[in-house]
């Protein structure tokens, strides 16, 4: 890569950080996911589906919310590939993805309100 010219010369090498710097779009992602967390109840109805498979009468039950409120949070989700549904009979079931994303999701969450996961506590017993 040729040299960076900037309008001002700090001395730093900024040519080694700018080969090492993911474009736009991967930084677009990680906003789009961002975006959908910024809500408290999605957050909780994402860490519940972290840990279990729930249908949205059960998850209205457990965030007390209404159904429709819930069906709103886990369409958006759905949409950032953060949970995944499947149909049995005329009830409909949502867990988290089983991607990197949703993973690293579900552990920043726990880490930064500093909660055990569940699914580990069950390992250690």
């Amino acid at each position: 890569m040729s040299k960076i010219q900037l309008p001002h010369d700090h001395g730093q090498n900024v040519e080694v950080m700018f080969d090492h710097m993911p474009g736009s779009d991967a930084f677009q992602m990680v906003s789009d996911v961002f975006k959908q967390l910024g809500d408290s109840s999605r957050l909780r109805i994402f860490w519940i589906l972290c840990h279990c498979e729930e249908c949205v009468m059960n998850l209205s039950a457990l965030v007390d919310m209404s159904s429709p409120a819930v069906s709103h949070h886990l369409k958006q989700l759905k949409a950032g590939g953060l949970v995944v549904s499947r149909r049995e009979g005329k009830e409909v079931y949502y867990k988290a993805a089983d991607t990197r994303e949703a993973e690293l999701l579900h552990r920043m969450i726990e880490t930064l309100i500093e909660v055990t996961c569940p699914k580990l506590c069950a390992h250690e017993h």
